[in-house]
């Protein structure tokens, strides 16, 4: 079964990426272009496709509905339709999962250790800056005595 796919931090991918990215060849892509409407890629000067994420996340839930929920073309498309390109998405990996909640975690837990670093160098500063009175104190002391 086929989990999510974490898309590369890009705004446009050339139809290769998209085939190395989905796992099919370009002329299923092509294909399903024709007889989805959720993937509407655009051209660039040299009539080179530019798929948007947009674009990729549906190509990836059509990928899921055809080869992993075997639908059919059509029960895809009524299932898009109805459902949205979210909810028929792969799920998302177990790993994946555990692993962004193990960098929130450890996100959570700098957040903390900062805030507690400066409760604690506030607090000896305060004490340092009391002795350093104390001490000044005693030291006007002496010498007027």
């Amino acid at each position: 079964m086929t989990t999510r796919v974490e898309l590369p931090d890009k705004l446009f991918f050339k139809i290769g990426e998209v085939k190395d990215i989905v796992g099919v060849k370009q002329h299923v892509l092509r294909y399903w272009e024709s007889e989805f409407s959720t993937i509407r890629p655009q051209k660039s000067k040299t009539n080179q496709r530019l798929y948007r994420r947009k674009d990729v996340e549906a190509v990836l839930a059509i990928k899921h509905l055809l080869y992993d929920r075997k639908f059919t073309i059509e029960g895809a498309k009524q299932y898009l339709k109805s459902e949205g390109v979210e909810a028929s998405l792969p799920p998302v990996s177990p790993e994946a999962v555990a692993e962004s909640a193990r960098q929130e975690t450890i996100a959570q837990m700098k957040i903390e250790v900062a805030r507690a670093q400066k409760i604690v160098v506030d607090r000896y500063e305060k004490q340092l800056l009391q002795l350093k009175q104390d001490v000044q104190s005693f030291a006007a002391k002496v010498e007027s005595s």
